[in-house]
């Protein structure tokens, strides 16, 4: 086991209990569970990087086979990926490398449904799939129900007529604020006037 996967089998134990009180089958399937990678970057713990992360190598001169140290980082998008599950975008960071296996997998539910846990490589991915798989469960011990096509019909009219009716009350509430700052507009120019008048019969006959 390497350094970073003792080190989070250590956070493991220590948030569910002590290691002696937990079953020896269960500590020894959560050493299965944790990435064996040596070196990781610190930003892959926020994305999805399908085991690319930071290398290291030579720049070897052509004259002299001089060696400089470099190292070589991986290309890393900012993408939003549809989840099917959540029914909505995700923005995540994730590598171009991490995107074809996303699309050769399906999408990123199954990419993560797909991937062991010890492949996963990132605390993030980690936990995205423990989420996935708890909800997936989930909707797998629920009823399905299927409704004629009149009750689909009449379900669809009724959605319908809320967005309508949703529509309605939005313009008829911007039609209140406009006329709310007509009204604010014209006090103000009253206001003005009056004191332009004010000011008027303020002055003395001799001062015309």
């Amino acid at each position: 086991m390497s350094f970073r996967a003792r080190e989070m089998y250590k956070k493991v134990v220590r948030r569910v209990g002590s290691e002696g009180n937990l079953p020896a089958e269960l500590m020894e399937s959560v050493k299965n569970m944790l990435p064996n990678s040596k070196i990781v970057m610190g930003r892959a713990k926020r994305g999805i990087f399908a085991g690319r992360h930071i290398q290291f190598g030579n720049n070897v001169s052509e004259d002299g086979g001089n060696k400089t140290r470099r190292s070589w980082k991986p290309n890393v998008q900012e993408k939003r990926l549809f989840s099917y599950i959540h029914d909505r975008h995700i923005r995540v960071k994730v590598t171009t490398h991490a995107l074809r296996c996303i699309d050769k997998a399906g999408g990123i539910d199954e990419y993560l449904l797909k991937t062991p846990y010890n492949k996963m490589d990132t605390e993030m991915g980690i936990v995205w799939k423990a989420k996935i798989e708890k909800m997936y469960s989930e909707l797998a011990e629920k009823e399905v129900g299927f409704f004629p096509p009149e009750e689909k019909a009449k379900i669809e009219q009724g959605f319908d007529e809320a967005r309508a009716a949703k529509r309605e009350v939005r313009r008829e509430a911007r039609r209140a604020l406009s006329k709310m700052k007509q009204l604010e507009a014209g006090n103000g120019n009253g206001d003005q006037t009056s004191k332009v008048a004010d000011t008027k019969e303020g002055v003395s006959p001799v001062a015309v």
